[in-house]
């Protein structure tokens, strides 16, 4: 695991995971909870999901002109790829820059009626990214809108897979050919927890 990794899982399992009853937007219940907003909305776990995401996508040779995602969840994690793409090509000009876009959970009734937020070019290669995925439900419809919107999906990443309730295949019947990524499962981020708490 990376440096940018390594770190982030820690923040993760310090700030966004819970032990407990809890009642999931899926409807059914589970031991725990992790709210990564905790972590991506935090000064330092922001700059370490940008670079971490940034680096997976070097690492698996994707190329987005942009990454967006459905509004709450994506929200942070949009703004620090793309921060970090542009901190990136300042250390090593050339290097492409990658915008943001978010994907309102309904079209707006006033202004522009847009349902997307920031860059929006047709037929351009975009990230879909959301912190969690459980069944995939968000995911799956920022992956629509965007491609209603004449975006082309290239790939899809999450920062914590649940491994549960057919989220994966799900994302993947939707994303078609598309690579589906995570940078964790939540077996990872509890184990991390648990050696926090000398378990």
């Amino acid at each position: 695991m990376t440096e940018y990794r390594d770190a982030l899982l820690k923040l993760l399992a310090r700030f966004s995971f819970k032990l407990g009853e809890f009642k999931l937007s899926s409807g059914g219940t589970s031991d725990y909870y992790i709210d990564c907003r905790l972590t991506t909305l935090h000064a330092e776990g922001g700059r370490l999901t940008g670079l971490a995401l940034l680096e997976l996508l070097q690492e698996r040779r994707v190329h987005p002109a942009a990454v967006g995602g459905l509004t709450l969840g994506a929200d942070p994690i949009v703004s620090n790829v793309a921060s970090a793409s542009a901190w990136y090509a300042q250390q090593h000009p050339g290097s492409p820059l990658i915008h943001g876009f978010l994907v309102r959970k309904a079209e707006k009734t006033h202004g522009t009626g847009r349902r997307i937020e920031g860059f929006l070019q047709k037929d351009a290669p975009v990230l879909i990214v959301d912190d969690v995925c459980t069944t995939g439900a968000s995911t799956i419809t920022a992956i629509e809108a965007a491609r209603e919107a004449g975006l082309r999906v290239i790939a899809v990443a999450c920062l914590v897979e649940r491994e549960e309730a057919g989220g994966r295949s799900a994302v993947e019947q939707a994303a078609q050919d598309a690579p589906f990524f995570s940078l964790f499962t939540a077996k990872d981020v509890r184990a991390a927890h648990l050696r926090q708490l000398g378990r």
